[in-house]
């Protein structure tokens, strides 16, 4: 099971994210949004066309919470 720390790493390791952290500094708040509704419609296209798998809440706040015991 992945601690805490294996976790971070790998959202971390997302091009995206990885990006907006590097660009925190350097974004107003009005840019900031901007790249987050970008990534929102992203996430929203990629699920409609059926390229990603998806999870209820209840899974997915089973998993966090063997995740983080």
């Amino acid at each position: 099971m992945p601690d805490l720390a294996d976790v971070l790493k790998s959202a971390l390791s997302l091009p995206l994210a990885g990006q907006l952290l590097a660009s925190l500094d350097e974004l107003d708040e009005e840019e900031a949004e901007l790249l987050w509704a970008q990534e929102a419609h992203r996430r929203r296209e990629e699920y409609l066309a059926g390229r990603v798998a998806t999870s209820d809440a209840q899974a997915v706040a089973e998993k966090a919470s063997r995740l983080f015991r």
